[in-house]
């Protein structure tokens, strides 16, 4: 069975080949984001929100210092690299998400100040949530998520009707996952293909994108992990292997 995996290429991208190996399918690694750093730190503040492990591996590599803010991310993977890295971690909210982090900080932000420091594709809702709590947000932009050359085998299997399942990590996996079937002239034909495979997404807010993009989702996993989207994803396709 042939599971597309669509993670940038570094340890994210071997660590999920290694996991599905382990879990008997076929992976076909095709990275639909690459990072390309500003060379922005985030500012001073009273809060300084960060939202991946890229992001803190890049404010590490600049040699970037809180200041006595309390620091915040957006979830377990972030707060490990933060840690990892030797900063504090100390706010991670129960629901790793946007609307999580807002619920948290909601009743402790307003008049402080707030550095979302994050891609150039981070949601509203984390900014303008912390906004209405009255919050003075700004945000730095730790880098852009662009599309790496030569993406897009996934899309041409899928099209073919020769894949199985397909992995995406987030909105953006999506939308680059179908402009490299449009660049290849087969985009109508890709999407008829993910009819018939199991489609997995890492929350909500890629599961309305798919959608969006008239993409049908099959797994939503419960924790925002590749673990369980990988492990969820295949067991949906034994299932389907069954009947």
């Amino acid at each position: 069975m042939r599971v597309a995996v669509f993670r940038p290429d570094d340890e994210r991208l071997d660590e999920a080949v290694t996991l599905l190996e382990s879990l008997g399918v076929d992976p076909v690694a095709d990275p639909m984001l690459a990072v390309k750093p500003t060379g922005n730190t985030p500012r001073s503040a009273d809060f300084v929100v960060l939202t991946s492990k890229t992001g803190v591996e890049l404010t590490h590599e600049a040699d970037w210092s809180p200041d006595g803010a309390t620091v915040c991310a957006i979830g377990d993977s972030t707060a490990a690299a933060l840690r990892e890295r030797g900063y504090d971690a100390d706010v991670v909210p129960d629901e790793f998400s946007s609307n999580g982090l807002v619920s948290t900080l909601a009743d402790r932000v307003e008049g402080e100040s707030v550095e979302v420091a994050r891609s150039d594709h981070g949601s509203e809702v984390l900014t303008d949530g912390l906004a209405d709590a009255g919050a003075d947000v700004h945000e730095t932009v730790l880098y852009e998520l662009v599309r790496p050359e030569g993406a897009g085998r996934s899309a041409e299997l899928a099209a073919e009707g020769e894949l199985d399942a397909a992995l995406f990590t987030s909105s953006l996996t999506v939308e680059h996952f179908l402009a490299a079937a449009e660049e290849r002239g087969i985009r109508d034909e890709a999407v008829a293909g993910l009819e018939a495979t199991v489609v997995g997404v890492i929350g909500d807010p890629t599961r309305e994108t798919a959608r969006e993009h008239g993409l049908r989702v099959d797994v939503v996993p419960d924790v925002a992990s590749f673990d369980r989207l990988a492990r969820d994803a295949v067991d949906r396709l034994r299932e389907k292997a069954e009947l």
